[in-house]
Formats: structure tokens, sequence, C-alpha cells
């Protein structure tokens, strides 16, 4: 909660005028407890879960041939119907696991110094601290995905992530509710390393949960923005994890793919993008321009 009862008052505290965003957020969180705010983040998480996949979904219905070429595992139709079933395991897994996570482990985040006033970061500040989020997410959540195709991992946890051999956009969260929870420990660990403001926090959530749903959309776009972030892995990097799904000891980064290059666990798919690339002939890249493809692994089933 601010320690302002005015907006006069808090520019008398800086020393300054507040900046125009400045203004905004103290007539949004004046008088708001900071559980309140805190609260805003499993909304954000459901409204982005909701919203973000639909573009691609839609796309897939109303359009199939113009996009049709895109699909990384084009024999693969996912039913609406599972879709669907999907989502509201999704929504149900946010409600009753990651929802009341998030409102008990409201004084940690207190403790660890996530704040709530003003001022607010600069956008250089907000944006190395997003850096540090995403190196140190990716760096924890490779080795307890790791561990998660373990046997007793797989066949007890991680098995219910792979009940899409082919992604879609909508079941990137899905998962066992433990896996859940467990993977999202990394996603706090970078707040906790490196504190922020509870904007940044919000947008923290929001972008890992976007990049996820993108990871999974089932298509590599060519204009795709993320393919200019060096050592990002995306669609394609992910499709191919399911692809091979609980054999799989490759691909186990969930953004970047530099631990998979240092621990070696990217070779399988190395070998198979070098053996793809050998084995297109010029005829099959017509096919695929025309829509006709095979996709990127059905050939070595």
């Amino acid at each position: 909660m601010l320690p302002f009862t005015s907006i006069g008052e808090a520019e008398a505290a800086l020393g300054r005028n507040l900046t125009a965003v400045e203004a905004v957020w103290f007539q949004y969180s004046s008088g708001m407890h900071d559980f309140c705010l805190y609260a805003h983040n499993i909304v954000f998480l459901l409204l982005v879960y909701s919203v973000a996949p639909l573009p691609v979904a839609l796309a897939e219905l109303k359009r199939p041939k113009a996009i049709h070429k895109y699909k990384l595992q084009p024999k693969v139709h996912v039913p609406v119907a599972d879709v669907l079933k999907c989502y509201k395991n999704v929504v149900k897994t946010f409600l009753f696991a990651v929802g009341p996570l998030q409102l008990v482990s409201f004084p940690t985040i207190k403790w660890v110094g996530i704040r709530t006033g003003l001022p607010l970061p600069s956008v250089w500040e907000a944006a190395a601290q997003l850096a540090v989020y995403f190196v140190v997410e990716d760096y924890f959540n490779y080795w307890l995905h790791r561990a998660l195709h373990s046997r007793w991992g797989y066949d007890h946890i991680h098995r219910v992530h792979h009940e899409f051999s082919a992604p879609v956009g909508f079941a990137a969260p899905y998962a066992h509710w433990a896996e859940v929870l467990i993977l999202g420990f990394p996603a706090f660990l970078g707040p906790a390393i490196a504190p922020c403001h509870i904007l940044v926090f919000w947008l923290w959530f929001v972008l890992r949960h976007v990049e996820a749903i993108e990871t999974h959309c089932g298509y590599d776009f060519p204009q795709t923005p993320t393919k200019y972030i060096p050592f990002y892995g995306g669609a394609e990097y992910h499709d191919y994890h399911h692809y091979v799904g609980g054999r799989s000891h490759s691909n186990f980064a969930s953004v970047f793919t530099y631990c998979d290059y240092i621990y070696g666990t990217d070779k399988g798919y190395r070998y198979q993008k070098g053996q793809l690339a050998k084995q297109l002939t010029e005829q099959e890249k017509a096919k695929n321009q025309n829509g006709e493809t095979n996709g990127m692994w059905e050939k070595y089933d």
C-alpha cells in the first residue's frame, strides 16, 4: 500500500513531479493492499492463457492451407474437443494449485523485497531484471525438466504434459499439478535473487507465459520476432522434444538452447536436423511450398 494520501504528498516525498505512468499507478494502487496487488498475478495468467493461443488456433481452423506449410507435424490434428478439455484442466490447475500457492507465498514475496510503491523502475532497470529472470529460470528449469524425464519422474508426473505429442498453444501449461508447482519454482527464483517492482513481477510472468505458448504453438512461422533473440529455442526446437516424447533425452531447455548445447542434450536434435537437410530434395521443397509436407520429423519414425 502506498504511504501517500495524495499525488502532491508523493511528489513532495520524491522531490519531483510524478511521471504520467507513476500518476496512473498512484491512482490505481493508492489504498489497495499489497496482497490484492500480488493476487493480480493469477488473473493475468488466466487472461493470457485464454487469449494468447487464440490467433494460431483460429488460423488453424479458418485458414489451414495458408499456414499448413509452417506446421511442424502436419499429419497430426488435435480435435477441438481435446483442446477444450485441455483448457478446462489447465484452468482447474491454475485455480486450485497455482492460485492458492501464489496467495500463500505472499509473505515470502514481501520478504524477498518485491515492492509496490514509488518511484517506478526505469525501462532499463526493468529490462535488466527481466533478462536475469529469463536466464535464471531457464537454467534451473533445464535441470528440473531433465529430472522429470527420469523413469519415475516421467511415469508419475511428466507423462501428462507429453500426452500432446504434437503440442498446441493451449497445452503449454497442461501438466500434472505437481509439475506445474515444481517448474514454477525457477520462475520465482529470479525475482528472489534480484527483487523488482510488482509491475515488473507481473510483466515477467506474462512474458514467460507468452513464450511458453509460442514454443508450444506447433508452427514455425518465419517472421516470428523471437527468431532474432540469440540462443532462443522456439517452436521447432521444443516441438522435437514432444515428437520424441517419453524417449526424449534432448531439448530440455525452456527458453534458450545453451544448456542443451553445453551438456550435450541437443545431439539427437542436431543429428536429425542434419539428416533432414541432406535428404530434403528440390522436389520436396516444392511440395512444402504447396503445403504438401511430411513435417519436420515424420520421416524418422
